[in-house]
Parts: structure tokens; sequence; C-alpha cells
């Protein structure tokens, strides 16, 4: 068993390190590579994979609640500890409850559950994102509007994939082949942007950094063995929903918090404190996926 989770784990850790001492070296501005990335690779990351042959979105819809469950959950855990620490909620609360399920959350499924458990790991991905473009951003301001949400590649493109994935219709495979591919080039090139953005971030707020690093995970943890067996899921499904609930704080999270102005450097610490603290929390994550 601890071979098989360092065997998942070592191919995305080399290639945020290779970003960070990329990003050390050259300072490379990462701003036109994450927008295609944002604009295209994921959206077509998404669509390919719920509209995948192999995919059966009845067989996983329990993931849909399941994904919901573990982010409101690990917010209503998140509120007493940000109240009793003296932190501010719009600050604590959304690091805790979305989480790094794209760049670190897909390789890590595809690694450990092969195709198969990567196409229902969208499911999660998917609800987390749309949760985290409205409830998150929410939370980050009360006077967000979502007018723009209907023109998010993210969300056009999960909404095509799920027509398809219902309607059962499919593309012909070549035109899928090119789609795919253009779409799993996503996954490193996030793992990539994932360690060239720790070259920036600071230690300054270790305190707050802390926190977040330990509360993300454990309130993942304990929000998904609430949601695992009051769903009622499959071992496989179990596994795929324990590994979502102990991923690291979305660099996301760090990105909406220099928009909204809510304590950017306090934010870049829980994001970079937590992302490595996942280097332990992670393999235990693994061990309860795949136990």
């Amino acid at each position: 068993m601890f071979e098989r989770i360092i065997t998942i784990i070592l191919p995305v850790l080399i290639i945020v390190l290779i970003g960070w001492l990329y990003g050390r070296k050259m300072r490379p501005d990462m701003r036109a590579a994450n927008t295609i990335n944002m604009d295209v690779c994921v959206p077509l990351l998404v669509f390919s994979a719920l509209a995948a042959k192999d995919f059966d979105l009845v067989s996983q819809w329990k993931l849909l609640p399941a994904s919901a469950a573990v982010i409101l959950l690990s917010g209503l855990l998140a509120w007493p500890v940000a109240r009793a620490t003296g932190n501010q909620v719009r600050t604590l609360l959304p690091p805790s409850m979305f989480n790094n399920c794209g760049n670190m959350g897909l390789p890590l499924a595809l690694l450990a559950f092969g195709r198969t458990g990567f196409n229902a790991f969208v499911v999660l991905f998917v609800v987390s994102n749309l949760l985290h473009f409205t409830l998150g951003a929410f939370i980050f301001n009360r006077h967000t509007r979502f007018s723009g949400l209907l023109k998010n590649p993210i969300v056009l493109a999960t909404a095509l994939g799920l027509l398809f994935a219902l309607a059962g219709w499919h593309l012909p495979d070549g035109l899928m082949i090119g789609l795919k591919m253009l779409g799993d080039a996503s996954i490193p090139l996030m793992l990539f942007a994932l360690g060239v953005r720790m070259v920036d971030a600071n230690l300054r707020d270790w305190k707050i950094g802390l926190l977040g690093a330990a509360l993300c995970p454990l309130s993942g943890l304990a929000a998904a063995a609430v949601t695992v067996p009051l769903l009622q899921l499959s071992p496989a499904q179990a596994g795929l929903v324990y590994l979502f609930g102990v991923l690291p704080p979305a660099v996301l999270n760090f990105m909406m918090a220099e928009i909204y102005q809510q304590e950017p450097g306090k934010m870049a610490s829980i994001v970079l404190i937590g992302n490595l603290a996942s280097l332990a929390f992670v393999p235990f994550g693994l061990w309860l996926a795949l136990g």
C-alpha cells in the first residue's frame, strides 16, 4: 500500500517541483497559459470526461450530492473555528470548503483509480467549481453578480457534457480523441502552474496558514466520513469522496481573494502552507480511499 501511494503522489510532486524550480529561475508570466488552460483545456477536459462512452452519469449520480455535502459540511465545521480564533469568516471559510480538486485532485484520481475513477471524479470537480464561482464568490463578497457565470467556459462545457451524458450522444471517435488530448494537457499544466504560483507566496501570516492547512483536510475528511454512509456510496465512490475531502485549499481561493481584496496575504499563506501540508494529509486520504 505504501509503495502504491508513493507511486501515485510522486508524479504530481515532480511536476509541481519542476514548476517551482522553473518559476524561481525564469519568473515566467503564466497569465496567458493559465487563461488558455481555463478557457480551452479544462473545459475540454470536463466535456470529454462527461461525454465519454464509458461514463455512466446515472450510476454516478450520488457523487453530485456527495460533493456538495462535503463542501457545505466543511464550511459548517470551519465557521466556529474562525469565530473562536478571531479570524475573519470570509477569509477562513473558502479555503476550508473549496479544495484543490483540479490541480491536484484530478491527476491523483487518474493515477489512483484509472480512467474510470477519473471520469467519476470529474463530477466532484464540476460541482466544486460551480459552487466556488457562486457560493464561494458570495462568501467573499455579498454583492457578487453571477451574470457572467453563463459565459464561463467551464460552466458551458459542463452543461454540454451533461447533455451528452443524459441523452446518450457520442461524438465520432476521431473528434473525441482530439478533444480529449487537448483536455488532458490541462492536468500537467495545472500542476506546473501551481508550482510557479508557489514561488510568489509568502509565509508572513504563518499562523493562519497553519490553521487553514490543517482545517481544510480535517474538515473535509470529517465531512466525507459523514457523507459516505449517509448516501450509502459504493466502495469505489467512497474512495473518491475521501480523496476529495483530504485535498488542500484551492489556488483559486488566492486569486479570488485578490479580486475581492479579502486579506490576500493571509489567503496566500493558507494556500501555500496547505499545499505543502498535503504531503502529510494526502497519503492518509489515499490510504482511506484505497483501503
